[in-house]
């Protein structure tokens, strides 16, 4: 058995079927007791609970999740034996052991870095001293290759001929060599090309681009050429200067995720600058608060989706300079929008030429950036892992995200194959069933934990609201807590189970097969004080093998039934309604945040295949046909209505920030889902036929409920079977106080129409004074007679006098009570408008 370096043996961990989908990882939907964390009865906020086949999840008051708080850190530095995390989760402790070894190694990580540093934050400004540098009367340019035995720089300045800029070594492998300017100008021009010359042991001589380069282009005239290092520093008159400040952090994360190169409707690679110009506004008009960009670090491989980096600190040169990409992020400010980069520190590019690994020639781990033999290669991935116990390696990651973070504005970032990092399997072969020994034990990678909890620390120490999502598939515990408890330190985890469940039920199962148990169990699968990003569908789900959603719903119908100038197809009435319903309770029940990939809000069809050999080098399906929503006699604009809609609806209720989640109800044969989500009330009818009338739904707050947002509105598409204007009053159910007596649960009920395929939201009116008492009255008289009745679900005559109570305003008179001004608001969102 393999031991800690200063540990005692961990338990071995129990390694389950395959379960891995192509080369990024899935994980199929399961009910893993764990994730619910501790069982206590109904009543006490402690997670979910699944009784009588409802499922009820609340959540305590958060603990402060900025890593930043010294004084909590002050508390993890002075000892690891109260580990606050072990204390919310008691089935932590046999694990007790493995959670002091790697917060110590954290410590002793920080001290260390804080002995010889001075700070974890001057520690992450490498790239103010290493690359190319402006310092009095000249550039310096410092590179770590302790494996070169000589070295030069080279480039378009000194005609690629190094003789005569020759560089030093010092006793720390870091070359260095500064080139006084000439006539006042720099030596180097902005703009040119340059590199890194060195001799390796072999005696043989390459030339690398710099590792901390900030821009880097291939030759235009040569087919997939190589790229070349250029050095950039435009004049200040040049500089993009920024307008506008960080928007304040939303309270939960509305995220469009979104590819620059693939965002023009032509078949071309499209710029930073008409993303921000085109773009932009559309993700504005739709309602997000956040902006999650792909593939903004340069990567040699268009087909890799950015996730192949060959230059860190350089901006993807196919979509412009790193001023185009200020002025996106600037832009996106000025629109209140949060601007997060996906950033790929779980592996590098395997490219020689123009990427990091083009700095192995055969050393010590310690001196590579890379391990060395198997553990240093991903053999799905094809490419280079990191050595994250290097000093070296530590300060040109943790200075990656500061530079991103101070050079170009960013909110935040999506920690790409997290999974890959946490463990030395690197998910391959594992399927993860929940038990806790699959996390802690000798499979995992103690170096790649403590490197997470340390980036952890000083985004939030730069940017104490920063956004951080880990993407995990595993649901390793303690991921999304704070440091300072003994977390990983991530503010969020993308859910990625969901995409996966739906996948399955469009694929596998006729609608009368799906299960409203199962879908909401997927939905709710996680641990209560960790935080989710909720999606149905990403980039992932619709590469070259896979279809969107709206595809797999409606396929080729899509080519000759969208027109509203014809009668819907049953088909596409179905994919449409199934479209909205899917994306929306993703977003209402599966997580504290909600992602959407750009174009899927409209139902983009077909998939995306980026160019390459096997399509000719066709850019025709790595695109967006925005075209398609912005035709108003096409049916995609009612599922982009929607879209807008449904982000409308929570920014304004909140509901994913709430720490209340309530699911009252799946009926299997109803083919019905029920749930609170803050004080709204929504109800799923995934039946494909069957419309209910009168249908009884439990809630919380008695009361006034009227809808807030309506699937089946003409608006998106639907037929309007739902009457707007109605005002449901809620009956009290059984004892106060008393949940087995009330109904599923919940204190209060009232009466809607339910129709086939269709959600339908309604939230709470706020009465008058007035109204109020007339309530509290008639609610005792219902009670009494309700208490004289045989059969007291057969209430419809007390629901009518119920409705005859409240007073109408004065005739003549305008309503312009906050109450009337909540409905007028409502009603703009059942619009979308």
């Amino acid at each position: 058995m393999k031991m800690y370096r200063s540990s005692s043996p961990l338990p071995k961990p129990a390694i389950g079927p395959l379960s891995l989908s192509s080369s990024r990882y899935r994980i199929k939907a399961s009910r893993n007791n764990h994730w619910f964390a501790i069982q206590q009865p109904v009543g006490v906020a402690a997670g979910v609970q699944n009784l009588f086949g409802r499922w009820i999840l609340t959540f305590p008051s958060r603990i402060s999740t900025n890593a930043h708080d010294h004084s909590a850190m002050k508390t993890i530095e002075e000892g690891t034996e109260d580990i606050g995390l072990l204390g919310m989760d008691p089935g932590l402790e046999p694990y007790k052991e493995h959670f002091n070894y790697r917060i110590r190694r954290y410590i002793d990580q920080k001290k260390l870095i804080e002995k010889y540093e001075g700070s974890v934050e001057e520690f992450a400004q490498g790239y103010l001293k290493f690359g190319f540098n402006r310092e009095e009367g000249g550039l310096v340019y410092r590179e770590w290759a302790p494996a070169a035995q000589e070295a030069q720089v080279i480039g378009d300045f000194n005609g690629w001929n190094g003789s005569n800029h020759r560089m030093e070594k010092n006793q720390f492998g870091v070359w260095s060599i500064k080139i006084p300017d000439c006539g006042g100008s720099p030596a180097i021009p902005h703009n040119s090309k340059v590199k890194f010359r060195f001799k390796h042991g072999d005696g043989i001589w390459v030339d690398r681009i710099p590792a901390w380069i900030r821009f880097a282009v291939p030759d235009p005239t040569r087919f997939a050429a190589p790229y070349d290092g250029v050095f950039w520093d435009p004049p200040p008159s040049e500089r993009y200067q920024f307008k506008y400040p960080r928007p304040i952090k939303p309270k939960a994360p509305r995220i469009y995720e979104a590819h620059v190169g693939m965002s023009s409707s032509e078949p071309r690679i499209n710029s930073y600058r008409e993303f921000a110009d085109n773009v932009l506004p559309r993700i504005r008009s739709n309602n997000y608060n956040t902006v999650q960009l792909m593939a903004v670090m340069e990567h040699s491989y268009y087909g890799s989706f950015g996730y192949h980096v060959t230059n860190f600190f350089a901006v993807s040169s196919r979509s412009g300079t790193p001023d185009d990409l200020k002025y996106l992020i600037d832009k996106a400010h000025g629109m209140g929008l949060c601007v997060l980069m996906d950033v790929v520190h779980s592996h590098a590019s395997n490219n020689v030429t123009d990427g990091l690994n083009g700095f192995d020639v055969g050393q010590s781990s310690q001196e590579s950036y890379f391990h060395t033999g198997d553990r240093g290669y991903h053999k799905l991935w094809d490419s280079r892992l990191f050595n994250y116990s290097n000093w070296e390696v530590l300060r040109f990651l943790l200075s990656n995200l500061r530079f991103w973070m101070e050079e170009f504005k960013f909110d935040g970032f999506r920690f790409d194959g997290v999974t890959s990092m946490l463990y030395h399997h690197h998910g391959i072969n594992m399927a993860f069933t929940g038990n806790y020994y699959e996390y802690f034990s000798e499979k995992t990678d103690v170096d790649a934990v403590v490197y997470l909890m340390l980036a952890n620390f000083l985004i939030h120490s730069i940017l104490p609201d920063a956004t951080v999502i880990a993407e995990d598939v595993s649901g390793m515990p303690g991921l999304c807590r704070p440091v300072y408890e003994g977390g990983v330190g991530f503010g969020y985890r993308l859910a990625m189970a969901i995409p996966d469940k739906w996948i399955d039920y469009l694929k596998n199962k006729t609608d009368s097969e799906w299960s409203m148990n199962e879908i909401a169990s997927t939905l709710t699968n996680r641990r209560y004080s960790e935080k989710c990003v909720s999606y149905a569908e990403s980039h992932d789900q619709s590469i070259v093998g896979d279809k969107t959603i709206a595809f797999l719903l409606m396929d080729k119908e899509m080519y000759s039934s969208m027109s509203c100038l014809a009668d819907t197809s049953p088909i596409i009435d179905r994919g449409i309604a199934l479209h909205k319903m899917i994306h929306f309770i993703t977003m209402a029940l599966g997580g504290e945040g909600y992602l959407n990939f750009m174009g899927n809000e409209f139902g983009h069809p077909e998939w995306i295949d980026f160019p390459r050999e096997g399509n000719g080098w066709s850019y025709q399906q790595c695109r967006r046909q925005w075209n398609l929503v912005d035709t108003d006699h096409l049916r995609y604009k009612f599922m982009n209505a929607f879209d807008r809609a449904m982000n409308l609806l929570e920014d304004r209720f909140s509901f994913l920030s709430s720490t209340k989640q309530i699911v009252s109800s799946t009926n299997e044969e109803d083919k019905v889902i029920v749930f609170e989500r803050g004080d709204l009330v929504f109800v799923f009818n995934f039946h494909p036929e069957n419309t209910y009338e009168g249908y009884k739904v439990g809630c919380d707050l008695p009361g006034k409920y009227k809808v807030a947002l309506d699937s089946d509105a003409w608006d998106f598409g639907g037929h309007g079977r739902v009457g707007h204007d109605a005002e449901h009053f809620t009956c009290p159910e059984g004892i106060p106080g008393v949940p087995e007596t009330n109904f599923n649960n919940r204190p209060n009920s009232f009466q809607v129409l339910s129709p086939a395929h269709t959600s339908v939201v309604y939230y709470k009116v706020e009465e008058r004074p007035e109204e109020t008492d007339n309530r509290k009255v008639d609610q005792a008289l219902v009670a009494d007679a309700m208490a004289k009745e045989e059969n007291v679900h057969t209430d419809n005559s007390a629901y009518i006098e119920l409705k005859t109570v409240e007073q109408p305003a004065s005739a003549g008179e305008p309503d312009v009570s906050p109450t009337n001004i909540e409905e007028l608001e409502a009603d703009n969102i059942r619009r979308g408008t």
